[in-house]
């Protein structure tokens, strides 16, 4: 067996292999064989991301969109709503890669499903799913309005949850690129090495924004001072 667990509400571990997010339920394979848990049996769980999802990062920052698209989308399709961090950031992923694909409606529901599945909570800094859909339709001006009161109050503290290092890093490649776009070209490199250097917790944002860098750093010879 696997080093996965399940957390039940009874307050009982059980080491599973989990297999997928099913309508009625996590699917998992157990000692006993394979089994469908309520979701409202669940208290929590422990997973690691699979290997696709390290395969699908690899893939982006090598430079092959198309190949990581195919191995987030297969976890996508299996894991859809799971709450771990790899999950959540699979799904936004999904829409990244789309969008480096030029595949704008496709990147659009994709995170609109985010938005779906993992709804923006009183403790989110930022609606990521409706700034991504903003992005996909180059709505700069939308997204301008969500990330810009964020930007300053970022770097000012210290200490900050993940899960909002996450979100600021999701900003500060949003402001680069709506920067890029207007023909700030210093300013959207900085904002990109922003997330890469300070917040580089969200993978797939980061990955897109050392990308964007270094291109800019080759068709533009931008550099910061």
């Amino acid at each position: 067996m696997s080093q996965e667990t399940i957390t039940l509400r009874t307050g009982q571990v059980q080491q599973v292999h989990i297999l997928a997010v099913t309508p009625s339920g996590l699917r998992v394979q157990t000692a006993n064989g394979e089994m469908v848990e309520p979701f409202a049996n669940l208290a929590g769980l422990s997973m690691n991301p699979p290997p696709e999802y390290t395969a699908a990062l690899a893939a982006y920052a090598s430079g092959d969109p198309q190949r990581a698209l195919t191995l987030i989308t297969s976890i996508v399709s299996n894991f859809r709503g799971l709450p771990t961090d790899w999950a959540r950031q699979a799904m936004l992923l999904q829409g990244d890669l789309n969008v480096a694909l030029g595949q704008p409606s496709q990147a659009e529901a994709a995170y609109k499903d985010f938005q779906a599945v993992y709804p923006a909570s009183p403790s989110d800094v930022l609606d990521v799913g409706s700034l991504g859909a903003d992005l996909a339709h180059n709505d700069y001006s939308a997204a301008r309005s969500k990330v810009a009161p964020l930007l300053g109050q970022a770097l000012q503290q210290r200490n900050f949850p993940k899960a909002a290092a996450e979100e600021y890093g999701r900003a500060f490649y949003a402001s680069g690129r709506i920067k890029e776009h207007a023909g700030d070209f210093p300013g959207a490199l900085e904002d990109y090495l922003r997330v890469v250097a300070i917040f580089p917790q969200d993978s797939g944002a980061a990955i897109g924004a050392q990308i964007a860098a270094d291109n800019l750093r080759k068709s533009k010879g931008v550099s910061v001072q």
